[in-house]
C-alpha cells in the first residue's frame, strides 16, 4: 500500500516537473498597463522592463531588490537611463531581498503608486513563482499580464525553481 502511494506521488511529481520545465510561459506584446515590475535577479530582465517603457506600453517602472549599495546614478549609467527618465518614471526598490518579498515591496510600491494594472517581467523559469506570489499579496482589482524573458535554463536550474514554487504553493496553503 505504502510502495503504490510512493508511486503515485513520484508521478505526479514528475509528469508536474515535466509539464513545469516545458510550457515556460513566454513574453507578451502589445498590452498596456500602468506600470512595469521587474524583480532583480535575471539577465534580460531589467533591459526587458525598459524597452516595455520605451514603447509606452507602461508609464512607471518599479525594480525590486535592487542591492541597498547601488545609487540611481549608477543604475541609470549602466542601463543608459535619463536623468529625467529616473526622477518621472523608475523607482529602485530596496527592501526586497527574495521573491516573497518582491511581492510585499511590489504591493508596497502599487498601493502608494494607485496602480491598477501592472505588467510583471521576469525570467521564464521564475514566471510562475513570482506571479504566485504577487497575486497572493496584490488586491484583487490589480490586473497583472505576465511578460516573460526567454532563457536556456539548465536542468539544475529548473529542478531546483519547480521546487520553490511547490513550497511556495503549500505555503499559500498554509496561509488560508
Amino acid at each position: 500500500m505504502i510502495r503504490r502511494v510512493l508511486s503515485v506521488m513520484f508521478l505526479a511529481w514528475a509528469i508536474g516537473f515535466l509539464v513545469f520545465a516545458v510550457t515556460l510561459p513566454r513574453p507578451v506584446s502589445g498590452t498596456t498597463t500602468d506600470a512595469v515590475i521587474v524583480p532583480t535577479g535575471g539577465a534580460g530582465r531589467i533591459a526587458r522592463g525598459l524597452e516595455v517603457l520605451d514603447q509606452g506600453l507602461a508609464a512607471k517602472m518599479l525594480v525590486s531588490g535592487v542591492d541597498p549599495e547601488v545609487k540611481p546614478g549608477e543604475f541609470a549609467a549602466e542601463f543608459g537611463v535619463t536623468p529625467e527618465r529616473m526622477e518621472c518614471c523608475i523607482t529602485l526598490g530596496f527592501s526586497a531581498v527574495d521573491t516573497r518579498s518582491n511581492a510585499a515591496e511590489t504591493a508596497k510600491w502599487v498601493a502608494q503608486n494607485e496602480i491598477r494594472s501592472l505588467r510583471l517581467v521576469t525570467t521564464d523559469w521564475h514566471m510562475r513563482r513570482t506571479a504566485s506570489e504577487l497575486d497572493r499579496t496584490l488586491p484583487d482589482y490589480v490586473t497583472v499580464v505576465r511578460d516573460a524573458v526567454p532563457s536556456q535554463p539548465d536542468f539544475g536550474t529548473l529542478f531546483l525553481e519547480y521546487h520553490k514554487l511547490l513550497a511556495s504553493r503549500a505555503a499559500g496553503l498554509a496561509d488560508l
